[in-house]
Order: structure tokens, then sequence, then C-alpha cells
């Protein structure tokens, strides 16, 4: 979600610098910059891909390549005469989209890192563990608990904070945090796909008027089996015993005083977000920011009144920057391929003498794993092709969940990545990647039997 309204933003601010007589972007695909960008792009993407093998954080790669890739597009233009207006239009659209991603994770890292240090997590661990819940049982508990989420408040939200709780219960066991990682990722992103608040593709599509609320609601089978069928066969791959865990040893964890109103503040935080895209017509950021500033309050009253409360400047300390500059690089990379032409020649495959539409919309969840689906999802939108709503709706859960079979295909994606660095890693989620494409099919052919077979939706 957090992308998707971006993304509209974005997209909504090209349509208006075209019309208000900027120009239409030129292609530039194949001149020397055009290739260059795209040789700079996978030349980054696979050292991204390679973090565990060269050990280069990953944020490194994203961001060399995303800044230097717009810097030959604008060389390209300089020496070329070209109109240098639409370089500085498309970098600053590039900066909103950014800046408003910054904020909106800066203030979700926080409220964490807060309930954190207010034990909150802790607490929730100690309550698994004591009811004697296995390795095995606590993965479907974290799962179920992300895909029902998800929907509510966002994938990536429901992944940082489901992650968190993760590494709390266990730190170094990679056979329960590997395909605990991944089963809370598949599971965010597919709870997103079915609520039009719950991820980007679905966000898109509906403030796009390809489809109502109900609409999406339709898309629950689809989802859940597709999510069921991987999580099924990661579970066979988890311990089943129980954690390492001595409870007579164990102290109880006590949350800080105003945990549960920090966690009610959180919740509100979110509806603030949704609220002022969709009510107030104003970023996502702008609620999360107002939640900061409802944080920073409780933590001045918890200071003065009960001689208690939290540092938030400390929580914000905490925060994974490497996160927040590879979703700077990954962006800029992608805007960049964008800008040149390459993302536009995608919608060639919706012609029916090429792929046609159920195979394009198919192809799309493999897409946006690779490169991302805010503009996969941007380009199918702005294409338009002539699709019915069965059509919109399966590109819209396709790329909603195709995200999960690569590690950063996904917000929610990323964010683990962040959370549990050196152990939920590109080559780490790959071995497991068979297992999501499977989940992928189930969701593809529920679609095919519930929409095409039997006309319901």
């Amino acid at each position: 979600m957090i992308k998707g309204l971006v993304a509209l933003m974005v997209s909504i601010s090209f349509l208006n610098a075209s019309a208000g007589g900027v120009g239409a972007i030129p292609d530039i695909t194949m001149t020397w910059a055009g290739i260059s960008a795209l040789v700079i792009f996978v030349i980054g993407y696979y050292f991204v891909a390679t973090e565990e093998q060269y050990h280069i954080d990953k944020a490194k790669p994203a961001l060399l390549m995303g800044t230097f890739m717009f810097m030959v597009i604008a060389f390209y233009y300089a020496i070329n005469g070209m109109n240098m207006n639409l370089v500085h239009t498309q970098a600053q659209h590039l900066i909103l989209e950014i800046a408003e991603i910054f904020f909106f994770l800066l203030v979700a890292m926080t409220y964490i890192e807060t309930m954190i240090h207010m034990n909150v997590f802790e607490s929730l661990k100690y309550k698994l563990i004591s009811k004697g819940y296995t390795y095995r049982q606590l993965f479907w508990v974290t799962g179920i608990l992300a895909f029902f989420i998800s929907p509510i408040a966002d994938n990536l939200t429901t992944a940082l904070i489901l992650s968190t709780v993760l590494i709390t219960i266990e730190q170094k066991n990679k056979a329960f945090l590997v395909p605990g990682a991944i089963n809370i990722v598949v599971a965010a992103n597919a709870g997103g796909a079915w609520s039009p608040f719950g991820d980007i593709t679905t966000l898109m599509a509906w403030t796009a008027g390809k489809g109502t609320f109900v609409d999406f609601l339709f898309l629950f089978p689809a989802a859940s089996i597709g999510y069921a069928v991987t999580a099924f066969l990661l579970s066979k791959v988890v311990p089943n015993t129980l954690p390492d865990i001595d409870l007579s040893k164990e102290v109880k964890p006590v949350m800080s005083q105003g945990a549960k109103v920090v966690i009610a503040l959180g919740m509100f935080t979110i509806f603030c977000a949704v609220m002022s895209h969709q009510v107030l017509h104003l970023p996502a950021m702008w609620g999360m920011m107002f939640g900061l500033s409802l944080l920073k309050m409780y933590d001045y009253r918890l200071k003065t009144v009960h001689d208690a409360g939290f540092d938030v400047f400390q929580s914000m300390s905490k925060i994974e920057n490497n996160t927040l500059m590879f979703f700077f690089g990954i962006l800029a990379g992608v805007g960049a391929l964008y800008f040149v032409g390459w993302l536009a020649l995608a919608a060639v495959v919706y012609d029916p003498s090429v792929l046609g539409p159920t195979w394009s919309n198919i192809g799309v969840g493999f897409l946006s794993a690779i490169v991302d689906n805010v503009p996969v999802m941007s380009a199918a939108l702005k294409a338009n092709p002539v699709m019915g709503l069965d059509q919109w709706m399966l590109v819209t859960l396709t790329a909603g969940v195709g995200g999960s079979m690569i590690s950063f295909g996904s917000a929610a994606g990323v964010g683990v990545m962040g959370k549990l660095p050196g152990i939920y890693t590109f080559g780490a989620h790959m071995k497991y990647s068979w297992m999501i494409v499977m989940g992928y099919v189930a969701s593809c052919s529920v679609w095919y039997l519930q929409y095409q077979v039997l006309g319901i939706y």
C-alpha cells in the first residue's frame, strides 16, 4: 500500500505535467544512454542479488546504480540539446516519491523501535513461547496473523512488525527464521492483494476505477489458497520441535507504562495515513507524520506526568537506514528505466497477436518480482488495454503476490531483509522460491476457475 499511494500520485503528476505542456517524454531506449542505463541496472541488480556472496550491503550497489543511471540520462539530454525541463520534472517527481516513502517508513519504523523499547514484542514472544508452541506452530501463527493484518494496515508495516516478533522468538536458528520470514512476506503480500488498502496493485487499480471496493474482495479465495499452498510446503522444512528456551530461567517481561497506548497510537496512525489519502487527498505520509507528532506528545506527557516515557529520537537512531537507502536506489533506478522508455515496451504483450491479456497478466507477476510492481502496474494502467473486470482483477492479483517470488520484489520483502540482515537474504529466499511459485500457480488457477469457469465475480 505504501508504494501504491506514492505511485498513484506520481502517475497523476506525470499526466498533469504532460497536459501542462512540458511535452511527451522521448523514447531513447536504443540510444547509447538508454542501453547504458539498462546495463547499469542489470549490473547493479546483480550485486544486490549476490549480497550474501560478495558481502556488500544491498544499499550500496542500489544507491550507486540509481543515482548513476539518472546522471547518464541527464548527460545525454544535455549534449544533444534536448529539453532539460523534462529531466528536472522527472527528477522532481522521483524525489517526491522517494521522500514520501522515506517519511512513511521513518514513522513506521520509529513506532516499531519504540514498541521494542517498551517490551511489547518481548511480551508477545513470551506469550507465544509460554503456550508451548513448537517452531512449526509459531510459523503458522505468525503467517496467519500477517495474512489478516495486512489488508487492514499494509503489507510492509505488517511484515516489519511480525518479522520483529520472529527475531525476538529466535535469533540464530535459520531452519526456523528463513522459512518463517518467507512465510510472513508471502502472507503479507497475499493478504494485501484482496483489499483496496493492503497493497500497491489493489490501491492503484481501485483508484483508477478498474473495480469497486467489493470487487477486490472476490480475490480472497485466490489469495488465501495460494498462500496456503506455499505455507504448507514451507512448513514441512520448519522443525517441529520446541524452541530451546527454559521458561524457568526466563523472566516474564513487563511492558513499560504506556505501551498499550503506543500500540493504539500506532494503529490510529495507519488509519490517519489511509484517511489522509482517501478522504483529505493528502499524501499518505502526512497522516503518518501526524501520528509521529502524537507519539512525541504522548512521550512528553509520560515524562512530565508519570516520570516515565521513552526517547523518540533514540528510537529513530536504531532504524535500519540501509533499508531506506536501498529504497532510494531501487526507486531511482526504476524511475530511470521508466524515463528512458524501457518499461513502456511491456504494454505491447497485451496484444492478442502476442500473448494476450491472460498470459500477459500472469507474466506481470514474474516481472514485478524482478523489477518492481510500481512501474509494472503503472505501465499496465497507462497502456489501459481493453480488458474486462476479470482481467483487471487478475493483474491486480498477480502484481500483488508476484513480488513474493524474489526477496526484494516487494516492499514487504525488502523490509524483512532489513530486520533480519545476514539471515533472510536473496540466496536464502531463492532456495525456497519454487514453493512460492507453486502458490502463485495455485492463485492463478483459482482465479481461472472462479472467474472464467464459474463466472463468480
